[in-house]
């Protein structure tokens, strides 16, 4: 196969297939509840998804008051234009992940990259064919996909095709698919149905001899209710007959075409019900289901493990993330115990929680007041500066990297110990900011009374860190200018810093707090008691100084704890100075 990818024609397809069918059978394929390569050998997928790139979903930029990516097209279009809006478009793709994203999500580990697909990039919607019933393809879309196949050749990384965008949309969740309820859904036209299954037929007979692709998953998230109406979500849904349907239909597509590639499923409300989904119709397939908000604990996942036993398939938690460090954590080592691989969401956007963050523009608010209505309108050439930054920022090399996210996603699933955040060497003194905490586990590197979001559990009402900043563990963070600082700080609680010390002496702390009420800390060293601080209240709400006594310190690593005995302060660092 030659594919055109950059301007550089890259021989593809049977030559290298070949190279590996010298071999044996390169494909991921299923033995009985694992998946395996070639060799046979067990593959746990650890993987990301590339949220946000060929489709957007308005709550990844704070746009969430319009919701659809056509919806967020349309203001762009107003603001500067149907030009530039398609010259927006045509670099956002271009931008947003490119071979230094798939080389820096390879070196954090991951083995495997979950693309969501939106149909419109491969062929033209139903309603707009030149000929009714006919298919026209769209090579954006596919020479997206050859690229990213390639990178993911480079870096040995599985490239799992996720349709996540159907023809007329899968559901009532509109964002998901870019759906337009003024127009038919998936489920409401035969003719959107149809173009799902040729899609799907010319992306198998495209990527049948490809061997890093890793598997087909054919429709994403479906949520409808086919029996009851009122069942927006389809969690209710007994029989889902028609999703059964059309997902046995596209097999067979597929299968015609390509007998080597693993085809996953996911059930209706949300990937989770699989009520009348059985028997299975392949013997090459994976079960998905995603996971968010809800407890980590075994009782969690039970009715797909109890699937698994029955009817002997395979296990992928196909999306999962949009939480805390902590809830990240458990929820990947539950999965790690019960010998189930998955794709995490996402690897970029606005906010905390994954591993590189997108930076707002200058005058991104500005813009958002302008499309919500609540500002005033701003000239095209200013929103285009704003757009023409936001473009700038999604680029891998301007994003915030997290490292307490990867570290979440990884190390701390086989490793419960705390490391340092970021370097902290004292020689004759050093200032810590109260956020630079060590990296590690809920009750390893710091302890919060509320670490984690539960909104999927009624009557479970935490949310991590309540000020979205910073870092993605349970302490509460939050910012002013260049300065961050803990706040919301409770009876119990408590921060670990990992220091090294160049010469060794007695040092004092000076604490820079704020608190309308007296707070008391416990310093411990190396889980030993050795001074108490009481915070002082502040009347105007000034930063306050407090030192404490001098403190032996050995040359060497120490472990310094501050445990909250008596909370309601806010604390942004504290200095240690040598004593002379």
């Amino acid at each position: 196969m030659k594919i055109i990818a950059g301007g550089i024609t890259l021989i593809l397809g049977i030559c290298w297939s070949c190279s590996f069918h010298a071999f044996g059978q390169p494909f991921l394929r299923t033995d009985g509840k694992k998946i395996v390569d070639g060799s046979g050998k067990e593959v746990l997928l650890r993987g990301m998804g590339l949220g946000g790139w060929m489709l957007q979903e308005g709550y990844m930029y704070q746009l969430g008051f319009l919701g659809q990516q056509y919806k967020i097209r349309e203001k762009i279009t107003t603001s500067v234009g149907a030009e530039k809006a398609a010259v927006f478009y045509d670099r956002w793709l271009e931008n947003h992940t490119t071979k230094k994203d798939i080389a820096a999500l390879a070196s954090l580990g991951f083995n495997s990259i979950r693309l969501p697909m939106h149909y419109a990039l491969y062929t033209l919607p139903v309603e707009q064919e030149p000929v009714a019933g006919g298919n026209t393809w769209l090579e954006k879309g596919f020479a997206l996909t050859d690229s990213l196949l390639a990178w993911c050749k480079q870096y040995k990384m599985y490239l799992i095709l996720d349709l996540h965008a159907t023809p007329g949309g899968q559901g009532h969740d509109l964002p998901i698919a870019d759906r337009n309820p003024a127009q038919p859904a998936l489920w409401q036209s035969a003719a959107n149905r149809k173009k799902t299954v040729a899609l799907w037929k010319q992306l198998a007979q495209r990527y049948a001899d490809e061997p890093w692709i890793g598997g087909y998953d054919i429709i994403n998230e479906p949520n409808w209710g086919f029996d009851d109406e009122n069942d927006k979500r389809g969690t209710s849904e007994q029989h889902n007959i028609p999703l059964k349907a059309l997902l046995k239909e596209i097999t067979a597509a597929i299968r015609s075409v390509d007998k080597h590639h693993i085809i996953i499923i996911e059930g209706n409300g949300f990937g989770n019900n699989y009520n009348g989904m059985f028997p299975l119709w392949d013997s090459n397939m994976v079960l998905s289901f995603h996971k968010y908000g809800n407890f980590n604990n075994t009782a969690a996942i039970q009715r797909f493990l109890d699937l698994r036993e029955k009817y002997n398939v395979p296990l992928w938690l196909g999306e999962s993330g949009e939480n805390s460090n902590t809830w990240f954590r458990e929820a990947i080592k539950l999965c790690e115990d019960n010998g189930i691989g998955w794709a995490w969401w996402q690897h970029k956007k606005m906010g905390i929680n994954n591993p590189y963050e997108v930076k707002q523009p200058g005058g991104y608010k500005a813009l958002l007041a302008d499309w919500s209505g609540k500002g005033p309108t701003l000239a095209a050439a200013e929103a285009w500066g704003i757009l023409n930054e936001w473009l700038e920022n999604i680029k891998l090399e301007h994003n915030i990297f997290h490292a307490d996210v990867a570290d979440a996603l990884f190390r701390q699933v086989a490793n419960n110990t705390a490391i340092p955040f970021k370097p902290l060497t004292i020689a004759d003194g050093l200032t810590i900011k109260a956020t630079d905490y060590d990296m590690g586990a809920q009750r390893v590197a710091y302890y919060d009374s509320d670490s984690a979001s539960y909104h999927y559990t009624p009557g479970v009402n935490t949310a991590g860190n309540r000020g979205w900043t910073y870092r993605n563990d349970g302490v509460d963070i939050k910012s002013s200018g260049n300065e961050t600082y803990v706040y919301h700080i409770e009876d119990g609680e408590w921060l670990q810093y990992t220091i090294t010390v160049k010469s060794g002496g007695y040092y004092r702390i000076r604490f820079r707090t704020r608190s309308e009420k007296e707070g008391v800390i416990t310093v411990l060293n190396d889980d030993q008691p050795v001074t108490k601080i009481t915070v002082p209240p502040a009347s105007k709400g000034d930063w306050v100084v407090t030192a404490s006594q001098p403190l032996k310190l050995n040359k060497g690593m120490h472990r310094l704890k501050l445990v909250v005995e008596k909370g309601g302060f806010e604390f942004v660092d504290m200095t240690l100075k040598k004593e002379k």
